[in-house]
C-alpha cells in the first residue's frame, strides 16, 4: 500500500471513538438497534469501522429504497439460517415502512430458493443413484 494512502487510513482510525459512536447512532437509527456483533467487533475499531462502512453503504444504496433493501436483507438472512439478522431486519423492514405482508412474502420468496437448493442437489445425486446398477 502506498504510504500516503497508509497515513489516510491512519489518520482516519485516530478518530475511531468518534466513529465508533456514529456508526451506533447510524446503526440505531436504521435497524431500531444496535447488532451485538457490531458492539463486540467495537473492540477492534480498525474492523468494526471498515467493516461497518461496507455494510452501510450495501445496505442503502443509491439504487434501491430502505424498504426495498431490507426487504431484500429479510429474504437473504431467511435464505441463510442467520434468524437474529432476520429479527432485526424484519423490525428494520417495518420501521422502513414494510406490512407484515410484504414482510412474509420476502420470506416466502427465500424460502422458494432454498427449497429448490436442496432439491437441485438431492435430484442430481437421485439421478446419479438412479442410474447406477442396483446391488442385488
Amino acid at each position: 500500500m502506498k504510504p500516503e494512502n497508509k497515513d489516510l487510513i491512519k489518520a482516519l482510525l485516530e478518530h475511531s471513538t468518534s466513529l465508533q459512536e456514529d456508526i451506533f447512532d447510524d446503526t440505531e437509527e436504521m435497524l431500531g438497534q444496535v447488532p451485538f456483533i457490531l458492539q463486540v467487533m467495537a473492540r477492534r475499531p480498525e474492523f468494526m469501522i471498515f467493516s461497518s462502512l461496507k455494510d452501510f453503504y450495501a445496505l442503502r444504496p443509491k439504487s434501491l429504497d430502505p424498504k426495498t433493501a431490507e426487504l431484500l436483507a429479510i429474504a437473504a438472512a431467511a435464505s441463510a439460517g442467520a434468524d437474529k439478522c432476520l429479527k432485526v431486519h424484519m423490525s428494520a423492514a417495518a420501521r422502513a415502512g414494510a406490512s407484515e405482508d410484504e414482510i412474509l412474502d420476502a420470506v416466502f420468496i427465500a424460502a422458494i430458493i432454498g427449497q429448490t437448493r436442496v432439491l437441485a442437489s438431492a435430484l442430481r445425486t437421485f439421478q446419479e443413484f438412479e442410474g447406477k446398477p442396483k446391488e442385488k
